[in-house]
């Protein structure tokens, strides 16, 4: 395509209402702005407010933020059109709400008339709305495809105990059973939606992903479940954008060059007591820096001194620093002195350590986490923090892995390979959002 001869393309994106799938359909259009496209992002307006301090001036006219508005439900006002800090008992009605929508979205949709819809995974009636108009629509998934492949063998065959082609895959039995949770709510209660939305994708479905990274499971995908996958690339925000924390930043430039980990276990995990007493202990242990982002459920706020091992914080005074609720995780990840990142493995944390080149100390929790951590270390940027039988983490593990991963020559090879990825990624993240770009402009006819 074109873009000096050829009118841009205008593509409607519809996300799921929550950040963790807003985010990379916001870095999506960026990318494609960059290549003669006009992007509609529709979201509901408490959304919407909080992803523009995320959109810079420049993307002011290629950028146009849709307002979709749902139906006013008694016990769902305005500020609950979100996921963010939607009580749990909620999330069916906010999901019915969703639904509620899809006249104003028909009514978005031949207002606008856009060339193509880029839609997300939970709305199968959006590209059937948009094929009554004649306007393609293509499946976006933001999660990897080690995650969707081994959910749709598990959905093919009944069950996680029919073996995955790919044994580096592979589940403990404690995390069988949160898997088999996965199944049986977030992807089961939702699996005939899921599918919907792939069938209903035109010639092929996006991914938030790379080749160097997931081409076997994106092959794997393809050939068995007849869905090309399109990588996206791992579409990391530009972290000049996230808010600053100068106290934290002013620490890190006091430290060593690859000297500090990075501990964070994503928004939507919390640990317990026993988890927190065992990672504080192993991070002492370990005798490496470390910053620890540390999260309480909403209600259940403790001072920090309380919810922590007694004397923890003034025995790791010079070493470690514990910060309650939120870090800007992108400037972290990208400073000199981190070498390592202690991480639960959701999606969006591993591409953004690959991104920068930062080894992952691995310590999945739940849902999709075990496997993005088997593939990182299959791949040689990680190692995992095994658990004990009945489950539990166990202090020496996770000091032991650490010092492996960040110090030790044991993890020469881990830090290398993760440095190589980074340069795979700055090497060839253009060209293939070049590709996707093409498949998309050919869809459009353009």
């Amino acid at each position: 395509m074109d873009g000096s001869r050829q009118r841009s393309v205008r593509v409607l994106m519809l996300p799921w209402l929550a950040h963790g799938h807003i985010s990379p359909f916001l870095e999506l259009a960026k990318k494609l702005t960059k290549r003669n496209f006009q992007i509609y992002l529709c979201s509901t307006p408490v959304n919407l407010t909080s992803i523009k301090p995320k959109l810079p001036q420049k993307y002011s006219v290629s950028i146009k933020l849709v307002e979709l508005h749902l139906p006013s439900l008694p016990e769902l006002p305005p500020h609950y059109h979100t996921t963010k800090g939607l009580p749990l008992n909620l999330m069916p009605t906010l999901k019915q709400a969703f639904d509620m929508s899809r006249s104003n979205f028909a009514n978005i949709l031949s207002t606008i008339k856009p060339d193509l819809l880029i839609y997300d995974f939970l709305q199968p009636w959006a590209p059937q709305l948009a094929s009554s108009m004649n306007i393609p629509a293509v499946n976006f998934i933001s999660t990897g495809a080690v995650m969707v492949s081994f959910v749709l063998h598990a959905a093919k065959y009944n069950g996680v105990d029919h073996e995955f082609p790919y044994p580096e895959i592979y589940l403990s039995d404690f995390m069988r059973a949160n898997f088999n949770q996965l199944v049986e709510t977030s992807a089961g209660e939702h699996l005939d939606r899921v599918l919907k939305c792939f069938e209903r994708s035109n010639s092929f479905i996006l991914m938030k992903t790379f080749r160097d990274l997931e081409g076997k499971y994106m092959d794997y995908l393809s050939t068995t479940f007849g869905v090309k996958v399109v990588p996206t690339g791992p579409l990391v925000q530009d972290p000049d954008l996230e808010d600053d924390n100068v106290d934290i930043i002013n620490w890190l430039d006091k430290k060593e060059r690859s000297s500090t980990v990075f501990v964070s276990f994503g928004s939507e995990y919390y640990l317990s007591e026993e988890e927190i007493e065992e990672i504080a202990h192993g991070l002492e242990l370990s005798e490496v820096n470390f910053i620890w982002v540390l999260r309480f459920p909403s209600g259940k706020k403790k001072e920090l001194e309380e919810a922590l091992p007694k004397g923890f914080l003034g025995r790791v005074r010079e070493k470690g620093m514990v910060v309650e609720n939120w870090a800007p995780q992108l400037k972290i990840l990208r400073h000199s002195s981190i070498g390592g990142f202690v991480s639960h493995c959701g999606w969006s944390s591993v591409t953004e350590s690959l991104n920068f080149g930062v080894p992952i100390i691995a310590m999945p929790m739940q849902l999709d986490q075990p496997m993005n951590a088997r593939l990182v270390e299959a791949i040689g940027v990680a190692l995992e923090v095994k658990r004990e039988n009945n489950g539990r983490i166990e202090r020496g593990n996770v000091a032991k892995v650490i010092k492996e991963v960040v110090v030790e020559k044991f993890g020469d090879g881990i830090r290398k390979k993760a440095r190589e990825m980074s340069d795979l990624i700055k090497e060839k993240g253009e060209e293939e959002i070049d590709d996707m770009v093409k498949e998309l402009a050919k869809l459009c006819g353009m």
